[in-house]
């Protein structure tokens, strides 16, 4: 299975009123693994990029004055993600952005779902974790991914961080094979194969020192005074 995280910088926050990509970064996923294969390109949005967004991104016009503008990275850009999987944190704002790109493309090339299809980790992340925060920073911390160099916003740094945080989002257990233990028509169950493992050393016990021990009762019977309830204190 092939997979592209993707993620863009813009001019502001509107396709609709005229804001333009000015930077894609895509990061490739197969069958779950980087490969180191990507994809990053600056351009050049033909209009100004607003304060708020350099904010965010620190992208200044006078950096993307010299950079291509998106009908000249485009072929490329379509060839890199065309079949792929797109993953996407907050999927709307970036394939707005991208199919309003491709609609000034003259002949016109397409939008993303002719070439791709999305996964919105956005959606995904406020499935899995409803009613708590779900923005990139957020789920680094969430998945212990490390983004101490994201100082600003920036696409490829970004779809990056994105992967590892998708990966570990989604690295659980794979989904078991019920059926094969199910029992048939016939009545009679699957076999259930088990292994056993040789030659394994025997698990290393630690036991509280008589310090430790005593700590540990003083905290119980503190718990115990403010009202609480333990356990080893009931049995």
């Amino acid at each position: 299975m092939r997979q592209v995280v993707l993620d863009t910088e813009t001019t502001g926050i509107d396709p609709q009123k005229g804001h333009r990509i000015i930077e894609i970064g895509c990061v490739e996923l197969i069958d779950r693994k980087l490969t180191g294969n990507h994809f990053h390109v600056y351009i050049n949005p033909e209009r100004v990029v607003e304060e708020e967004a350099i904010k965010i991104h620190g992208i200044t016009n006078d950096f993307l004055i010299d950079k291509p503008v998106f009908a000249q990275v485009c072929d490329d850009f379509i060839e890199f993600i065309k079949g792929a999987q797109l993953v996407i944190h907050n999927a709307p704002f970036d394939v707005g952005h991208m199919d309003a790109e491709f609609s000034r493309i003259k002949p016109f090339p397409g939008l993303t779902s002719d070439f791709s299809t999305v996964l919105d980790t956005l959606q995904l992340a406020r499935e899995m974790r409803p009613g708590q925060k779900n923005n990139l920073d957020a789920l680094c911390r969430a998945y212990d991914v490390d983004n101490s160099s994201r100082e600003l916003h920036g696409a490829l740094l970004d779809a990056e961080i994105l992967a590892d945080v998708y990966l570990m989002m989604t690295g659980g257990q794979r989904a078991l094979n019920l059926s094969e233990n199910k029992k048939s028509a016939s009545g009679v169950a699957g076999e259930i194969q088990h292994q056993a493992i040789e030659n394994r050393p025997p698990l290393k016990v630690l036991r509280a020192s008589a310090d430790e021990e005593v700590l540990h009762q003083q905290r119980l019977d503190k718990v115990k005074e403010e009202g609480g309830r333990c356990l080893w204190l009931d049995s």
